[in-house]
């Protein structure tokens, strides 16, 4: 900014040495646009250092030109059909007879009459004119005039709409978000076809702008909790948003945990889902990710396709869902706490075995656990992080060669091998890669207390875990809701899925004022069996 105004008293102390006239040296002090094309083009090469990529083009307005027109774009950022043909072609062919107009009226007439696009806005401050440029629009010079228009013509390079990666389906929509925040809003009001489904933009971070929008459905989403997101975003005052990373961290409630306080998602039907509960959606652009709150523990276990399939399949995959969750969080612990403090659980066929595996392992079960699941992150982060070409093959032949290499040379025991290997598939299984990141964190806290105490230390740090889950909020909301606090009509829809037309009401401490769901009898009525008689057998019937 301090380059801006130092170029604009430059361009002053200049224009008064050539002597100009006191009605041009009145926008000089200001951030107001200059009635000289010359100085404003002098501004915008300053301000952005003469770079490469600002195409300044000087257009003919019609086949006898009076008025000087110039327009401002960047390279890569537009949509160059949009510039070419509803833009600069409507500007070159606008007929003779609308040439008469003075000065001072041309750029009404470009914004009426001229131009071919669906959005124009009048704007005479040069850093909302800047923040137009950099997003992508063109903005149009007329010589004599101190406005410039600002012609929506976003576009570029973007990546198509695609099936998404990371909460894969069998069932249900196949798109994904991509990473234009316009694209992604239009994903979901295709599902959500309501007037009610309301916007509010916003631009975060004073390098990169970046657009973030609010999106929730007016009545079902409780005010409250619209205006403590509206709050906290507005509060936000950092050089630049990356990533709905960045959001997430500023705006959650509790820094202190690892397990996270907001969900996100890149499919359209789950946000759309999360809208019809009472949640609120946060699009951020450059960004496939959009965040979801209030979030809740359970959430995190469940997955859209659960409501596509029958409830007792659905239950079915929730049970197994939370088995996973625990085998993940404590295989590793209850393999020591057994062999360390509690060989008496063991079964004797079974002691004997361990035992016997065990004779030649020069380390406690502890630092044998310890040394496999170090091992298995370092492997797990490499494959992550490698090409997809040989990150898999690094994964799977790394695991089969160091797990087989460390057991003859008696580093640990196969037994070990085979409870990491299953506590490490189980975290894969998990559906929230958040929630398994967390596990794979709080697991090392259940290994030491196993290590210390057996299974009374395990039970102490599962008390703690649950005593901390209990205390998080999300917007204010419980995160253990609905099961601390426990509301008993909502536990259908937790660990277990009760059937569609049971679903009456929305969430209490999420919705607003319509918590209505659906009507009554949605449950199908199916005809009664009709008895055939003699006569229908007679008649073929």
């Amino acid at each position: 900014m301090f380059s801006f105004f130092k170029g604009k008293r430059e361009m002053k102390n200049i224009k008064n040495q050539q002597g100009n006239s006191p009605t041009e040296s009145t926008h000089k002090s200001s951030n107001n646009i200059d009635t000289s094309l010359s100085m404003n083009v002098e501004i915008i090469k300053k301000r952005t250092g003469n770079s490469s990529d600002i195409v300044i083009r000087p257009v003919k307005l019609g086949k006898f030109p009076k008025v000087k027109t110039k327009i401002v774009y960047i390279k890569g950022l537009v949509d160059n059909q949009t510039v070419n043909d509803f833009l600069i072609e409507a500007m070159i062919d606008i007929p003779a007879s609308q040439e008469q107009n003075t000065q001072q009226e041309v750029i009404d007439m470009i914004a009426e009459d001229v131009v071919a696009v669906g959005e124009i806005k009048k704007s005479r401050d040069w850093d909302e004119l800047f923040t137009e440029l950099m997003s992508g629009n063109t903005i149009i010079f007329i010589e004599g005039n101190n406005a410039a228009l600002s012609v929506s013509t976003q576009g570029g390079e973007r990546r198509s709409i695609q099936e998404s990666t990371t909460n894969v389906s069998i069932r249900g929509s196949k798109e994904a978000f991509n990473e234009s925040i316009e694209t992604n809003i239009a994903l979901v009001r295709r599902i959500i076809n309501t007037p009610d489904l309301w916007i509010e933009t916003m631009k975060i971070g004073k390098m990169t702008k970046t657009d973030v929008s609010i999106m929730y459905i007016n009545g079902i989403a409780k005010n409250e909790i619209v205006e403590e997101v509206r709050k906290r975003l507005k509060r936000i005052d950092i050089d630049g948003v990356l990533e709905s990373g960045f959001i997430e961290q500023l705006i959650e409630d509790q820094t202190k945990t690892t397990f996270p306080t907001i969900h996100h998602t890149d499919r359209p039907d789950g946000v759309a889902g999360n809208l019809l509960e009472g949640r609120i959606a946060i699009f951020v652009n450059g960004t496939p990710f959009v965040l979801m709150v209030p979030a809740l523990f359970i959430d995190f276990f469940q997955s859209v396709e659960d409501y596509y399939e029958r409830f007792d399949i659905s239950t079915a995959i929730r049970l197994l869902r939370t088995i996973i969750f625990f085998i993940s969080l404590v295989g590793p612990a209850v393999y020591i706490a057994a062999t360390t403090f509690h060989q008496e659980m063991i079964p004797t066929k079974l002691a004997v075995i361990v035992a016997a595996q065990r004779e030649s392992v020069p380390f406690p079960a502890f630092v044998e656990a310890l040394i496999m699941e170090i091992t298995f992150e370092i492997l797990r982060e490499a494959g992550l992080r490698m090409p997809k070409a040989i990150g898999s093959t690094i994964s799977i032949v790394g695991a089969l060669v160091i797990g087989q290499a460390a057991i003859q040379a008696g580093i640990v025991s196969p037994v070990m091998v085979i409870v990491v290997s299953i506590t490490a598939i189980a975290s894969f299984a998990t559906p929230s890669y958040a929630v398994a990141i967390s596990a794979r964190l709080v697991r090392f806290m259940f290994m030491v207390s196993a290590a210390t105490f057996g299974f009374y230390g395990m039970i102490l740090a599962f008390i703690i875990l649950v005593v901390h889950l209990s205390s998080l909020r999300s917007f204010g909301v419980p995160y253990m809701t609905p099961l601390a606090p426990f509301i008993k009509e909502e536990v259908g829809d937790t660990i277990v899925r009760r059937q569609l037309w049971d679903y009456k009401k929305r969430p209490k401490l999420i919705s607003g004022r319509n918590k209505v769901r659906q009507g009554e009898n949605q449950k199908p009525h199916p005809p009664e069996p009709r008895t055939m008689n003699n006569s229908d057998y007679e008649k073929g019937e």
